[in-house]
């Protein structure tokens, strides 16, 4: 992440190590039900640990296209999406350039004129979006809104970590997203597998034939009936189940 340059700095406090619960919080919510939970639970806690904050939203871009992918209930509406309509704003800059941008006063922000009279019409004074760094994302931002002027000056330190920690958190939950999808994808094939086998065997029987001539004829049907190999054996075994038997090899010929 490369910040802007910071003239505030000399008013800046130094980060409480609790503020953005820098050594636990990336263990503590990697795992609390999904990704989307985490985003919300992230936001919550952002307005939380950096004082002044009273609302918080993170940006992220999908499939080409900026969206918010949580906010805080007292996120005021359409403050992101102001943005994102108009293309540009602290929290697109923020994304876009991996800079930090900070708007202490919107009533004198001459960056943004059109985005800086909705917000102060929505009660918004004080803007802070910092990017975050997300693994497989090109461009995302944790945004910080406030009522009051200057509400970030002190405090842009502590959010500069907090989002560094919520970059963490995100990826390790992406990982372990990543790491089920993966175990579902194995043991979606060891089923696909077993059924077949099953079928195989059952075919075997009914033809008096050879495992791979059984296969082969699974395959035959499959693609004359454009039906998927694993839900053909699929079929088969579950009426041999039920007592209801099927000449898989029959199919193809119209003779069932």
């Amino acid at each position: 992440m490369r910040p802007s340059a910071d003239p505030d700095h000399h008013d800046e406090q130094q980060a409480p190590a609790t503020a953005p619960e820098s050594a636990t919080l990336h263990h503590a919510l990697a795992g609390t039900g999904g990704l989307d939970t985490l985003l919300r639970d992230l936001t919550d806690r952002a307005v939380l640990a950096v004082e002044g904050a009273e609302a918080c939203s993170i940006t992220v871009r999908r499939d080409g296209r900026l969206l918010t992918v949580a906010g805080t209930s007292g996120l005021p509406s359409g403050l992101d999406q102001r943005q994102y309509e108009n293309g540009d704003g602290p929290c697109v800059r923020a994304a876009d350039s991996d800079a930090e941008q900070h708007a202490p006063d919107l009533s004198q922000e001459d960056r943004w004129p059109t985005y800086a009279a909705y917000a102060l019409s929505r009660g918004v004074r004080t803007v802070l979006a910092v990017p975050l760094a997300v693994d497989g994302e090109t461009d995302a931002a944790l945004n910080l809104y406030a009522t009051t002027e200057g509400a970030f000056r002190g405090s842009r330190t502590v959010a500069r970590a907090f989002a560094a920690n919520a970059s963490d958190a995100i990826n390790a939950a992406l990982s372990i997203e990543r790491e089920r999808a993966s175990a579902g994808d194995v043991r979606t094939a060891l089923l696909s597998r077993s059924v077949i086998d099953q079928a195989i065997g059952i075919l075997m029987a009914q033809e008096h034939c050879t495992a791979q001539t059984a296969l082969d004829t699974l395959r035959r049907v499959s693609q004359d009936a454009n039906i998927k190999l694993r839900d053909l054996c699929g079929d088969l075994v579950a009426r041999t189940t039920d007592g209801a038997p099927d000449r898989v090899a029959d199919r193809s010929s119209g003779r069932r």
